[in-house]
């Protein structure tokens, strides 16, 4: 009775350790959406995201994408909003993440990000935080939701 006491306490204890996560399996969508993003491969970016509907929080209006096609129609009024702003050579870089919490089959992941581009030629920064909801299917880790947060954009110091 005491030995299988021991066994069960044992299972139960070593039962988070076996079905934690890494930050890189977690992190891994998100560097292929960015750097896709990046590299205008919207093959690669949309691939990062999660089957079924998702969310997408941006500063730029319409503001809110929710839907099957959130990533294509955000992608189109980024386009739309680029083109009309002057912005150009868009690149986000990131950091470490600031927080991880999972539970399950969902995650969620802040990272820390500075958006640099051109504004009509010139120069302009904008630090802020991307913070992402993934999905653990059967093709791994996907974003089902991100939100952009960041400072109003300025000229670099």
């Amino acid at each position: 009775m005491y030995r299988s006491f021991l066994f069960l306490l044992a299972g139960v204890l070593l039962m988070p350790v076996a079905g934690a996560v890494s930050n890189s399996e977690l992190t891994a969508p998100i560097h292929q959406f960015i750097d896709g993003f990046n590299s205008g491969d919207t093959k690669s970016a949309y691939a990062a995201y999660a089957s079924g509907s998702i969310s997408i929080i941006d500063e730029f209006a319409p503001h809110l994408w929710v839907g099957h096609d959130a990533a294509h129609l955000w992608a189109a009024d980024f386009d739309k909003h680029a083109q009309a702003t002057g912005v150009s050579d868009g690149t986000v870089k990131y950091g470490e993440p600031t927080r991880i919490e999972s539970a399950g089959k969902l995650a969620y992941v802040i990272i820390p990000t500075v958006y640099t581009y051109k504004e009509h030629g010139s120069a302009m920064t904008e630090e802020g935080q991307m913070t992402f909801v993934l999905d653990h299917g059967s093709d791994g880790w996907k974003i089902r939701a991100w939100t952009w947060s960041g400072v109003k954009p300025h000229a670099p110091h």
